[in-house]
């Protein structure tokens, strides 16, 4: 349970079982008939700072973060429900949303997983940055941090291959940034006004305002955090290295697209290949019973 940094409201999330190859589906619970909103790139949308889903009039917002939990663990069947449009932002990383799905458990399923190799290097930009991928066997992700001109942040860099042990380690307690100027821009628009210091981090002359980082370079890392929640809508699993130089969810979001729309071509010449498709497990297996929530 928390609140959303935009509007503020409470929210629960939790977590169920899917079968096999229902993919990950977002329930709004407090509406009439449960609407279901797939989390799949067809149902991608823009917003600013953050990424979101809508289908019909159902929207879910600020969704990144928990994408990046289930995409980072392997888990690509759950049903998510909720009870409000905006996800909770918890103190602005994706930790509480592993700790949740992990004290739950996951469990393997009877079904492959879906893949794409990437085999040739795709590549999107625009004047304030840039983002690509080429091929490579296993998924890594560079981020390339530019804030030169606010040195309270500065130059950052993190590379690493993703895999469950590894976003746990590195990546899942990476926590959301802005500079205070942008807090107080976003306030001024009647947002963000129940988030506070220890919500997320916010940069001032000095740093971050009465909270302390969890790594030198933690705004890079959150940034790869951001990459992994983004491409996560692609719904397989991808082989191949994402560098990303001041790339945003806009800009992820195009690459994501570009190879989602690849996959669908290729998915015509050819059968998926890869590991068991995994989901969460409750003791009893019911789907009448939250699988965990955060």
């Amino acid at each position: 349970c928390g609140f959303g940094y935009w509007s503020g409201l409470d929210v629960t999330v939790e977590f169920r079982p899917a079968p096999a190859h229902s993919g990950i589906t977002f329930v709004r619970s407090d509406l009439p008939s449960r609407p279901c909103v797939p989390a799949a790139m067809e149902h991608r949308t823009e917003s600013p700072r953050r990424t979101s889903i809508r289908r019909d009039d159902v929207a879910v917002e600020m969704i990144e973060h928990i994408m990046a939990a289930l995409w980072g663990l392997h888990i690509d069947n759950c049903e998510v429900r909720v009870n409000q449009a905006e996800m909770p932002g918890m103190d602005g990383s994706a930790i509480d949303f592993v700790a949740a799905l992990d004290a739950a458990g996951i469990r393997p399923q009877s079904a492959w997983r879906d893949s794409l190799a990437v085999t040739r290097t795709m590549r999107v930009a625009d004047d304030g940055g840039w983002i690509q991928i080429e091929p490579a066997d296993t998924f890594r992700v560079t981020y390339q941090l530019d804030y030169a001109q606010h040195p309270q942040i500065g130059r950052q860099t993190v590379s690493l291959e993703v895999n469950p042990d590894s976003f746990r380690r590195e990546l899942a307690t990476a926590r959301t940034f802005l500079l205070k100027h942008e807090a107080e821009q976003i306030r001024q628009q009647g947002r963000g006004s129940r988030a506070g210091y220890q919500d997320l981090l916010v940069f001032g002359a000095s740093g971050p305002i009465d909270n302390a980082l969890r790594f030198e370079n933690e705004c890079a890392r959150h940034k790869a955090l951001d990459v992994v929640g983004d491409f996560a809508l692609c719904g397989f699993d991808l082989s191949g290295h994402i560098t990303a130089h001041r790339s945003g969810h806009r800009l992820n979001g195009e690459l994501a697209r570009q190879l989602f729309d690849l996959h669908r071509q290729r998915q015509h010449t050819s059968m998926p290949t890869g590991a068991e498709m995994s989901c969460a497990e409750v003791p009893n297996n019911s789907l009448d019973n939250p699988l965990a929530s955060s």
